[in-house]
Parts: structure tokens; sequence; C-alpha cells
């Protein structure tokens, strides 16, 4: 049960309670004039007491919610998450935003949280619907089972189905499809993807996963530099707001979209929510002894369009870029010695001392600095290489996650780091083979990213760098939950890239990103 279900229940309760109160009269017995006093005194103070009870419910305090590591926290620079905002509210099919963006899974949705709802309602909550929950808009949903199997994608790994066409004019066309759910064609291609976070959007240049929602501006400032012609963009707040509508008429079916007054309500709501983990179960809290973690520092790290930028520098400072991304864990650097590294290294270091914190506080300080400074070459990434003209590339974990204590890109930039490669391809996703009308040459990829909304042959695989805040409250990671672990997310980098981590360096930038 969620804490607002548990809220509105013990409204009901107390609602309950008064009203026996008052039949039972409360009175001492002294008169029944006294008597009739007495319950009518009763009755206001027990009203009031509701009355305080349903603002609470409206106007909700974010506490530490339990996660696999540890407790994520939500800070609202509002003060209080408003519960009564159009964000909660049910529309055309019944759903509303809180449906697929929940608080204690970062504002996303978790498997494990998914199947308990599926159980409870035995496949009725409104997230399980043809529209895009299920594996097909065609499947059978009579039975439970039925409901199970057209459900699997979202029930596993917490995707959704989103169905797009290969665009007008693209420079490629589909060649061959194979879907095992048997739906997809050019005319609407089945891309499965995890709901994007609610929360720290303040960081965001980049608005879905394959930029969809970020759109051009030929009047805007805001424009990538150095690069012709001009790549120009409206605010991430006017993404949002389209955003918001786009949302309300797809996933919800709620057919005449959201008013501008009702599309502000919702982004505003969401802009002044900020997610971050709070504690660590080794570690403690993620503020303690000089840290800067948690999401109420998070509120007030600075971004903009630009800063940090890998391949311009600041754009308003003039900086050039810094590795030195993550700044959050410095204070702990010293807080207890490394552990020793393998047999028959050199310079062996000092053990680890037995302060069970200060070694977990330590471990995620070096973890920090491994996804600053540890160097590896990038290369065969389309969006970087490509575009710098560099065939390897020289950089860190921070190259692509630029933007200070968030890891987003500071400008609309997505890269083909590989995650959607063919090769990783599980039989639960479909592959799709694409053809370069051009050149005739093909390539097999699972989503084909940014080029569905482009048409470009460029953009074949590119998916947007997400934020890295909150990570251990919503598993699975990638846009298609194909690592179930932030462990597992780690070494897919260093084998994709040949990085050589150690176990330590592993366990290490593990215990970071859950602490972020």
């Amino acid at each position: 049960m969620d804490q607002l279900t548990q809220k509105f229940d013990c409204l009901a309760i107390l609602l309950a309670s008064a009203f026996a109160l008052t039949a039972c009269g409360g009175s001492d017995g002294s008169s029944q004039a006294g008597s009739s006093t007495a319950t009518a005194a009763t009755s206001v103070k027990q009203v009031e007491q509701v009355e305080r009870v349903a603002t609470a419910v409206q106007h909700e305090v974010p506490v530490p919610i339990a996660d696999g590591s540890g407790t994520v926290l939500t800070y609202s620079s509002a003060g209080f998450i408003d519960n009564t905002n159009l964000f909660f509210t049910p529309l055309g099919n019944g759903r509303s935003c809180s449906t697929c963006h929940q608080e204690g899974q970062a504002w996303s949705v978790t498997p494990a949280a998914l199947l308990t709802r599926f159980n409870a309602s035995k496949g009725t909550d409104p997230i399980f619907q043809l529209v895009d929950g299920a594996n097909s808009p065609l499947a059978s949903v009579t039975t439970l089972a039925q409901k199970q199997a057209a459900y699997s994608m979202l029930l596993t790994k917490g995707l959704i189905r989103i169905g797009l066409p290969i665009p007008s004019g693209a420079e490629f066309e589909l060649a061959q499809v194979s879907d095992p759910y048997g739906f997809a064609s050019a005319a609407e291609l089945s891309l499965f993807r995890r709901p994007l976070p609610t929360t720290n959007l303040k960081f965001e240049s980049t608005v879905m996963w394959d930029g969809r929602e970020t759109l051009a501006s030929t009047e805007s400032t805001l424009c990538i530099a150095n690069v012709t012609p001009p790549e120009c963009f409206a605010t991430t707040n006017f993404d949002l707001l389209d955003q918001a509508n786009s949302a309300a008429k797809s996933h919800a079916q709620l057919a005449a979209g959201l008013t501008a007054a009702q599309q502000q309500a919702v982004v505003g709501f969401e802009s002044a929510l900020f997610t971050a983990q709070a504690t660590d179960n080794l570690a403690g809290s993620l503020s303690a002894s000089g840290a800067l973690g948690g999401p109420q520092n998070l509120s007030n790290d600075p971004f903009y369009f630009g800063i940090n930028d890998f391949f311009a520098g600041d754009y308003q400072t003039k900086a050039p870029f810094t590795r030195n991304v993550m700044t959050l864990f410095s204070a702990w650097t010293t807080a207890a010695p490394p552990p020793p590294p393998a047999p028959g290294t050199r310079g062996a270091p000092p053990p680890a001392g037995n302060n069970a914190v200060a070694n977990a506080q330590a471990s995620i300080a070096r973890g920090e600095q491994i996804f600053n400074t540890r160097p590896f070459n990038i290369s065969g990434v389309n969006g970087l290489n490509d575009v710098l003209n560099q065939p390897n590339l020289r950089g860190s974990c921070s190259t692509c996650h630029s933007a200070p204590n968030a890891g987003t890109q500071s400008v609309p930039r997505l890269l083909n780091t590989g995650v959607t490669a063919a090769l990783l391809r599980t039989p639960d996703l479909p592959l799709y083979t694409l053809k370069n009308i051009t050149t005739g040459v093909t390539v097999q990829t699972t989503d084909p990213g940014r080029a569905l909304v482009t048409g470009k042959w460029a953009d074949v695989g590119k998916i947007k760098v997400p934020n890295l805040r909150a990570l251990a409250a919503r598993a699975p990671y990638f846009h298609n939950g194909s690592q179930a672990n932030l462990t597992d997310v780690v070494q897919f980098y260093d084998k994709r890239f040949q990085i050589g981590f150690t176990p330590q360096e592993v366990a290490d930038l593990t215990n970071f990103l859950q602490a972020l």
C-alpha cells in the first residue's frame, strides 16, 4: 500500500470516529442542554482535526522511502507535495501522470512495484492498458494468464511500448522486422522504453529518450556552439508543456488534451521536484561529515544551457570543460584507507580499517574519483567520435555525463553508445533491420532512437544521456531496462570500452552510483 492510500485510510477512520463520538454525545451527564453544548463543541474539534489531516494529505511533506541500498528522498521547492495537483488526477482512460511516475520509485516505475499492482488489481490497474502497456495493442487480455503474457515487458522490465513510424522522407527504410509479438511494421515500430523520472527536470536539455519533445526554435538564443547551420532550441519549460499535453493525449487517451493552464500546473509541479538518495545502508547519511548528497543540496546545484559542455566548454563562463563533474563526496576521500589490491600488484596501500561506515564512505568517494578521472578510450560512439572526427577519444564517465552533479548533457546531444545494438538483443525485444536508401548499407537495432524523429541515417541508435540522480530507486537501467542493476551497468561499459576495471573499482563505482 502506498503512502497516499494509507493517509486516506487514516482520514476515513478519523471521519468515522468523529461521527461515532457525535452519536454518543461526548457528554459528562450534567444536563440535557450541557450535553448538547458538549456534543457541538466536540464535533467542531473533530472536524478541525479532520481538516488538519485532510490538509496534511493534500500537502504532503516528503519523507525518506526505503529502496534497495538505503532511502530515496524528494525535496520540493514548493515545500510540500501537492496531492491535489493535476499530476495525480485520472484523465481520459483513468491514468494520471502518477500512474507511471511514483515518488517511491524516484518518479518512475519499477517491475517489482508493478507486479504488486498487477497482483492486487488482477491486471486492472490503469497502467495495464493495451494502448502502450501491452507488448502489442492487439494482445488478448481476457484471462489473467493472457494479461500476464500481454503485459510481460511492463512486469519484467518496467517498459512502456512507444509506437512510432518510419518518418516520411527518411534516409532509410525498414528492410526486415523480427517482432516476437507480431505487430511492428514500418507504419508503427514498437519501441520498449523506461518511463523517465518526472523529477530533477532543472538539469534536462533533452526531453524524451529520443528527444522528440525537444523542439527547435529559429528565434531562440539557446544554440549549440560551433554548429553550422545553427541548431537552436526552445526552452526546456516550453518542451515540457508540450510533452505534458502529448502524454495526456497518448498515454492517458485524453482526446481534447490539456488546457494551457493545466499544462502549466503539471509542469510547475514537476519542476519543483528534486530527488536523490538520502541514506546508504552502509555509509549512513549521504550529507554527513561534509558530503553533499541528498535532494536539497541537489536543488542548489547550478544548471544552464551549455554548462560544462565537453565539446565547447562552458557557454557562460567560457571556462574549459572540466572532468570533475561530480563533487559530492570529496570530503569522504580520507574516511578510510583503500583496501589492499590483488596479490602480486605493486604499491599495496595499508588495509582498510574496521569502521564499516568509514569504509563505505571511502568506497563512495573512490567511486566518484573513478567516475570523474579514470581514463579510457572512447570509440564507435556516433554523436561524439564522428562529430569530433576522432576515432579514439581519451575520456572518462564524465565525458558524456558532463552536467555538474547531475550527469546529464547540458545541450541536446544524443549519443549511440551501443545500447541498442543487435548483439545485445534479448528474445523479448523486436529487432529491426534498417537499410540506407542511398548506399544500400544495412544495420540491425532494437531501437532506431533519434533517427525515428529526424529520419537521418547518422542518428540511428542515438539515445539521450539520462540523469544519474536517484538511480538506486529506479532499476532496471538503460532506455530498455536491459541492465538489472548498477553493477551490470558498470560491467557493460567496462566491456564496451575495454576499460579494465578491477573488482574493487567495479565495487567502488557501483557504490558511488547507488549513492547518487
